[in-house]
């Protein structure tokens, strides 16, 4: 039997995996052999089956590797772009929250941040405080006062047991208490746990879109946020 070798590589042992391995080996292979480019034929499956030369396939893989290159690049383009808003609403809240004195300008603070830089119109929360009567006058759409041990915080059990902020959409007793029986537009919401475990409260945002807080999202800046809002809630 003839054993031919290429570069060791016997002739019987020729096959798609062996021939790919020796021409990454040997990566002039083509340079040295310029005539078998113009007879080497690819079939061309977006032209109907047409067969195109292999210079001409390789530019094609090439340009669909530099358009997919270039998806990419605007995907972490926008990615940036994104982080650096959330920046700089974050850097807006702690200015706020570092000219409060007490307790009510930062709760009040923390609403105005809310509202005028993250763009939340329905936000809550819920803080576990000892009640006087100045956080009574202040309790309202934004603000509730509440006993950790009550009724209603049992149904936010779960996200106080993992500590961590969760999206998506919320059982409508939970909707209801947050937000108001009225609010039946709140078709997403972003629960954030304030403090270790929700010792705090609970930071609450609402939006009649049912995508914009999603499961699947991040939730690094909910985290941050809520973390600014426990340690000024703890000065």
């Amino acid at each position: 039997m003839n054993t031919n070798t290429a570069r060791g590589l016997s002739v019987d042992a020729l096959n798609d995996g062996a021939v790919a391995e020796y021409l990454q080996r040997v990566p002039d292979f083509f340079e040295r052999n310029t005539q078998l480019l113009d007879k080497l034929r690819l079939p061309h499956v977006r032209a109907g089956g047409a067969t195109v030369s292999l210079v001409e396939r390789q530019v094609e893989v090439l340009r669909d590797r530099n358009l997919a290159l270039e998806h990419k690049l605007k995907d972490l383009i926008e990615v940036a772009r994104t982080n650096d808003l959330l920046a700089d609403r974050i850097h807006r809240l702690c200015q706020r929250l570092v000219k409060a004195r007490t307790t009510i300008e930062t709760l009040a603070a923390i609403e105005t941040s809310l509202r005028e830089d993250f763009e939340a119109m329905h936000a809550v929360i819920v803080v576990f405080l000892e009640p006087s009567a100045e956080l009574e006058r202040e309790a309202g759409r934004f603000l509730r006062i509440e006993n950790r041990d009550s009724a209603e915080m049992k149904m936010f059990e779960s996200l106080f047991q993992s500590g961590k902020p969760r999206c998506g959409q919320i059982r409508d007793a939970q909707r209801d208490y947050l937000f108001g029986k009225d609010t039946v537009e709140i078709g997403s919401a972003a629960l954030t746990p304030l403090g270790a475990k929700g010792a705090l409260g609970i930071l609450a945002i609402g939006s009649s879109d049912a995508q914009r807080f999603s499961p699947g999202m991040s939730t690094e800046f909910l985290t941050r946020v809520g973390e600014i809002v426990s340690v000024a809630l703890l000065r």
